[in-house]
């Protein structure tokens, strides 16, 4: 018999497949934070530090005021919890997933293709040759020794990119290199895989390739509880026509059950461990990179909620502004908030505050104390509340009670 779920079984489905159904954790330390990574999967990297680096804030929406020093450890000190490959995007993957990860991706490579075989092939030979008998290094670096700019060199940062970044990146996104941590300034420290994962020369050995298929699907439907063929694809960036075979093998293996959600035109796959909650009792700011708001139509087919990023949207052209960051109350979003961490001067920065439609009256009190939370985390002594949007007023006075 075909299990038929309501949209509203669907939504809490899913909050509790991401740890997001329940308040956070009383007490905290490394193994709250492990534990958070092995349900996620993943953590996506990004460059943006206009609020806090994009990997500490899923932790922080499900843990609340943590030591960000933790997963720092965790990427950097062996034997390492996680380890930077391409999975959703760029991210800290659990080390048991890079193998498969690397077997099934098919990403478009754009870096070295231009240059000529003989010059990539010797660039490739000099940077493992540099690397394996050294310590570990930055692209600048790497730059200055093959290329001969002097490291303070700053030309080649960013898309503007010399013929050894270019090939070190191939290198990076073949898997032969890996990060043995970053800088201070957020730079990769390059270094060969096998002295980076924890499984050393064997972490390079192939995955069978319908092998590590089931695998990722089985994660990803376990990460989201609940998604369409999809949705379990892109969690990790999968083909769609091989998920779509791995989650009917799934099915008849036991692993997952075909599901109908009322309003949805597509069929769900329900993991079997997953758990409808009865109710949600979430507050929590997410971040424009947060595993559950990657797949932009699942979250508005399951939440009524229309998100995109506008980072790259021209300033007169934004809709709620540069930094987004929607809030979940309960079931549902309340509001969306555009934060900004004026580090110079203390304060967290709210340069826009929009209300959700039907968003709970007590939206502007949870969300000041959010704020709260979240600026004291940040180490900023106070909460600016611009007047932009409709709940800015609302807002201003909440925090100000705080």
């Amino acid at each position: 018999m075909t299990l038929i779920l309501s949209p509203r079984q669907a939504r809490l489905t899913a909050l509790g497949a991401q740890g997001l159904v329940r308040g956070r954790p009383e007490k905290l330390n490394g193994r709250s934070v492990e534990r958070t990574v092995q349900r996620l999967q993943l953590l996506q990297i990004d460059s943006v530090n206009v609020l806090s680096r994009s990997h500490y804030l899923p932790l922080f929406s499900r843990l609340g005021p943590y030591d960000t020093a933790i997963p720092d450890k965790l990427a950097s000190k062996a034997p390492r919890k996680m380890v930077e490959y391409w999975a959703h995007e760029a991210s800290y993957i659990r080390p048991e997933l890079f193998a498969d990860l690397r077997t099934v991706q098919r990403r478009v490579w754009m870096t070295a293709h231009s240059l000529p075989p003989e010059l990539k092939h010797r660039l490739s030979e000099q940077i493992l040759g540099l690397l394996g008998d050294g310590p570990a290094l930055t692209a600048r670096e790497i730059s200055a020794r093959l290329d001969g700019a002097a490291p303070k060199d700053s030309s080649n940062w960013g898309w503007n990119w010399s013929a050894s970044k270019r090939v070190l990146e191939d290198l990076f996104a073949t898997g032969l290199l890996s990060s043995a941590g970053r800088t201070p300034q957020f730079e990769r420290l390059y270094a060969p895989t096998a002295s980076v994962h924890p499984a050393g020369e064997a972490a390079l050995e192939p995955s069978e390739p319908q092998e590590a298929m089931l695998r990722l699907t089985e994660l990803a439907a376990r990460a989201h509880g609940l998604g369409t063929v999809r949705c379990l694809a892109d969690y990790f960036r999968l083909p769609h026509r091989e998920t779509a075979v791995a989650a009917a093998e799934l099915v008849r293996t036991g692993q997952l059950r075909e599901v109908v959600v009322k309003g949805w035109k597509s069929p769900a796959y329900l993991h079997a461990e997953a758990v409808i909650p009865r109710k949600s009792t979430a507050r929590a700011l997410l971040s424009p990179f947060d595993s559950l708001v990657f797949e932009r139509k699942r979250l508005e087919a399951l939440f009524g909620f229309r998100y995109r990023i506008e980072i790259y949207t021209p300033p007169d052209q934004r809709c709620y502004g540069y930094y987004v960051l929607p809030f979940l109350l309960g079931e549902g979003f309340a509001a969306r908030v555009d934060l900004k961490a004026d580090r110079p001067n203390g304060a967290l920065l709210v340069q826009a505050a929009h209300r959700e439609e039907g968003a709970p009256i007590h939206t502007a009190v949870e969300l000041a104390a959010e704020l709260r939370m979240m600026a004291d985390w940040l180490g900023l002594d106070g909460v600016i509340v611009k007047p932009s949007g409709d709940l800015a007023q609302e807002l201003k006075l909440a925090v100000s009670r705080e």
